[in-house]
Parts: C-alpha cells; sequence; structure tokens
C-alpha cells in the first residue's frame, strides 16, 4: 500500500476523533464582536497541536493595535496560534479564523451544546469556519503518523478577528511576519467542489448630503437634502451602475453574474428630524464590489471623481464621500501549481472535476496575495448555512477535505 492511501486510511480510522475536536471547538463560544473566550479556544487547541508534535507560539496582539482598529473591543484581548512541524522549505500553511458570528434568534437547541445528527453536526461555528481548522488538524494527524520523513514544513494558523475585518488576525500575521509561508491554504467553507483562487473586493462608502434645515411650514427658507440625496442616488443609478457593467473580469467566478463589479445604494439611509422639519442632512450608503482586475484605490479615486462631478451640478447642497471600509479584492493564478496540485487531489478524492473560481463574497487571502503568496480557499461546507440559525457543517466533507489536504502535502512536501 503506498504512503499515500496510509494517510488517506488513517484519517477515515479518525473520524470519532475529529468529532470529539470539532464539539469541543463549537461549545467554546467565541463571539465576535466582541471577542470572547478566544483564549480559552487558543490553550484547547495549542495543547491539542503539541500533543500532535507540533511546536506551538502564541501571540497576543497589542491592545494598542485592537484599540487603533476595533476601539469598542480593546478590552478583549486577541491571540494568534502558529504550529508548527517541520523545518525549511516549502511552508505549507492553514489559515483558519476562530471567531464566530453571534448566534442570534431561530435556533432549535442550544448554539453552543454541538450535536451530531447522521453526518451533521450543529452549533455556530460548525461551518465558519471551525470545520475547516478541524479538518486542516486531521490533515496533520494523518500526514504526520504515515510520513516521517518529508521537505519542509506544515503550519497551522489560527486568527480572531476574520468576522470583523481581520486587520487584526491575518492582517497582523503576515504584516508582522509572524509566519512566512510558501503555500497558503485558508480553511473557509468553499465546500468540496470548489477551489477559490481568489475573492471580489469591496468599498463601503456614506455619501453625504448637506443642506440647510428649515421650518416645515416656510420650505425656501431651507435647502431639502433629502431631495437633492434622492437626485444624487438617481444619478448613481443611472450613471454609474452603467459604468460598472460595461467591465468584465476574465476569471471564472462561483456565480457567473459576479464576473461584473456592483453597486449596492441604500442599505443604510440616516437623516432627518421631523415630519414639519425640512431636513438638512441626508447620506445613503454605497456597496461597492470590485472584479479582481481592479485596484480598490482607483475605485475610491473613480468615486470620489464621479461625486465631485455631482457637486459641480447641484451646489446648493455640500456632497462628501465618507470611506468606512475597504477589502482589496485578491487573486492566485489558476495555473499556480498550488491551485492545480489542490484541484487534482479534490479530484481524487471526490471522483468529481472541483470548480476552480473566484469567490463573490470577501475572504482573508488579499492579506497574503497582498505579500506575493499563492494562497487559495477550499475548506467543508456547506457555505449556504454560515451565519444562520442551526449552522451546521458536514462530516463527511470534514473528512473528504482532510484527505485533499493530505495529498497536497503529499505532492508539496515529497522528497
Amino acid at each position: 500500500m503506498s504512503s499515500s492511501s496510509r494517510v488517506l486510511d488513517s484519517i477515515e480510522k479518525h473520524r470519532s476523533w475529529v468529532i470529539d475536536v470539532l464539539s469541543k471547538m463549537v461549545s467554546i463560544p467565541t463571539v465576535n464582536p466582541p471577542g470572547k473566550n478566544f483564549k480559552e479556544f487558543v490553550d484547547y487547541a495549542g495543547n491539542l497541536l503539541e500533543e500532535l508534535g507540533m511546536n506551538v507560539r502564541v501571540y497576543e496582539v497589542p491592545k494598542d493595535v485592537v484599540a487603533k482598529n476595533y476601539p469598542d473591543y480593546a478590552d478583549y484581548p486577541r491571540y494568534i496560534l502558529v504550529a508548527r512541524v517541520g523545518e525549511g522549505e516549502p511552508i505549507i500553511h492553514f489559515n483558519g479564523h476562530y471567531d464566530v458570528v453571534p448566534p442570534g434568534s431561530g435556533w432549535d437547541r442550544d448554539p453552543f451544546k454541538p450535536y451530531l445528527e447522521g453526518s451533521k453536526l450543529y452549533g455556530r461555528g460548525s461551518v465558519d469556519m471551525k470545520g475547516g481548522i478541524a479538518a486542516s488538524i486531521l490533515a496533520t494527524k494523518g500526514f504526520t503518523e504515515v510520513v516521517k520523513e518529508f521537505k519542509g514544513a506544515i503550519e497551522i494558523a489560527l486568527v480572531p478577528d476574520e468576522e470583523i475585518g481581520g486587520v487584526t488576525g491575518t492582517g497582523y500575521l503576515v504584516e508582522r511576519e509572524l509566519a512566512k509561508p510558501t503555500y497558503v491554504i485558508i480553511c473557509e467553507p468553499s465546500g468540496t467542489d470548489n477551489v477559490w483562487i481568489g475573492h471580489k473586493g469591496a468599498i463601503w462608502a456614506h455619501v453625504e448630503v448637506h443642506g440647510k434645515q428649515a421650518h416645515g411650514s416656510s420650505p425656501w427658507l431651507g435647502v431639502n437634502a433629502f431631495e437633492y440625496m434622492v437626485k444624487v442616488a438617481e444619478r448613481f443609478m443611472s450613471e454609474y451602475k452603467k459604468l460598472l457593467e460595461g467591465r468584465t473580469s476574465r476569471y471564472v467566478y462561483e456565480d457567473p453574474r459576479g464576473a461584473k463589479p456592483t453597486v449596492t445604494l441604500g442599505g443604510e439611509v440616516k437623516g432627518g428630524a421631523k415630519v414639519n422639519v425640512v431636513p438638512g442632512y441626508y447620506s445613503f450608503s454605497i456597496d461597492r464590489r470590485l472584479i479582481v482586475e481592479e485596484d480598490i484605490n482607483e475605485a475610491e479615486k473613480e468615486l470620489r471623481e464621479f461625486l465631485s462631478k455631482l457637486q459641480k451640478e447641484f451646489p446648493e447642497v455640500k456632497l462628501n464621500l465618507k470611506i468606512t471600509g475597504k477589502l482589496p479584492p485578491s487573486v492566485t493564478s489558476p495555473d499556480s501549481k498550488l491551485v492545480k496540485t489542490t484541484a487534482e487531489a479534490a479530484r481524487e478524492v471526490t471522483g468529481r472535476e472541483p470548480k476552480v473560481n473566484v469567490c463573490v463574497g470577501g475572504l482573508d487571502s488579499h492579506f497574503y496575495s497582498s505579500k506575493g503568496i499563492d494562497v487559495i480557499t477550499y475548506g467543508p461546507g456547506p457555505v449556504s448555512n454560515a451565519h444562520m440559525a442551526n449552522e451546521f457543517v458536514d462530516i463527511d466533507e470534514v473528512i473528504n477535505v482532510a484527505k485533499v489536504y493530505a495529498l497536497v502535502l503529499g505532492d508539496l512536501l515529497a522528497k
């Protein structure tokens, strides 16, 4: 029997073990915001990874760094765990965020008391993305139990704060060079049939319209910010949207409609004081999504120039663009060794041809790709129930993804 077959058999034999590990992880309510129980999770994971023979280091993100980026959560400590086994290069690096969104309502049972029904393990964070973390740990366990000598190293990085932007998680890890990987696999729930080679970018902003408040009985004394906001929004819908619709990415996206940049208006609308008051201020939000060929700074410049043009047409009001968030797009060449190796491994494990495409949402991969590091996203699903009530991960997918990871390790770390 080949070493690859023995590794896959080893992974299958550890099914009960990985269910226990994942159940323990889900039972630790690492809710973010604000960032609860992070230390408990990192302590548990650190002990587990040391038992597997990995060298574990834990870094606390400085409070001032947290305060600068997320001031409301600065009193909740953040920890980054980096575990490694092996030496030299290449370094195959698995990234998983351990923070989860608040459970919300609609659950049939306690979201932090995981339970198994068939192959589905239920609980908040099970699919997004502690199932992926468990798969990376299982792959490492199965691989190192069988393959005693290999070139390079395996790393597992467990990070906080992906759910609020990732700056104090993966961003801090990469910027401070707490790890210097050759290849990165982010274990987010793409599902076993999808290899995500990148993600779209985003700019979140508010268009602010400053008019002049006045009494409703004498509106001629004021300048109605709401009316001008409607005019400005209409121009975004009739002109700016058309500008974006003329662009198409050359890459394949998980949904073909995602191959164009988009803009969504009005997710948030603020302003007004009272029914009998001419509103002196109104604002509406913009959610601008970028295809991977677009540059985030150029996209912001384009937005500002479009609003400047409208300012000249509507001198009665003052227009302002307030940027509230930016997420650069990311892409790794579909011809890269990492992409091809993962796709081949997925084909071998599942018997199906995986789709190699770009995620229409946002991920942490841009932190790595901005440094020229090849990065993909591949992890157990289904992604469709992330953040929802009664969230679950399919244990069969956890096992299969672990097998794919192990085959990738065997290919990239073969002596």
